[in-house]
């Protein structure tokens, strides 16, 4: 028997082999730098029509970070300062959470310019993502 791992690419992957790769990562984390202090961030928006979550924040705050994984305000609710809103009350939360800043991707054809215009500073670039255009990274510091 050789000491030599096994390397496959499952068909389906799911949530079981997310797991195994997330924990790993954590353990070697945590080992390495301290517990991350990991919490999940939802934000919703609800449709006063329908009472349902239509849109909103979906992140979380970890080194002491706030990460701002989705966003979207729909398009019928656009240019009434919810997104402004929205992004402003994940500030304090992450100023409550103890995080020194915020950070997040958009795309060419997304929200570069809202997110300027809230304090926002690119720092980062991926070209042609998807093609035709940049994926932007932008940051903005709490401290």
């Amino acid at each position: 028997m050789s000491n030599t791992p096994e390397i496959s690419v499952p068909d389906a992957p799911g949530e079981a082999e997310h797991k195994i790769v997330w924990n790993a990562l954590l353990a070697y984390n945590n080992d390495t730098v301290g517990p991350n202090n990991y919490q999940p961030l939802s934000i919703l928006i609800h449709d006063p029509e329908t009472g349902e979550p239509a849109g909103g924040i979906w992140g979380k705050t970890a080194f002491n970070w706030c990460f701002v994984e989705l966003f979207v305000v729909p398009e019928k609710f656009r240019g009434q300062d919810i997104g402004s809103k929205v992004l402003k009350l994940a500030e304090d939360i992450a100023r409550e959470r103890g995080c020194i800043g915020l950070w997040l991707d958009t795309y060419w054809f997304q929200a570069r310019s809202f997110y300027e215009k809230q304090g926002y500073e690119v720092f980062g670039e991926l070209p042609d993502y998807p093609r035709g255009g940049p994926r932007y990274f932008l940051k903005k510091s709490l401290v």
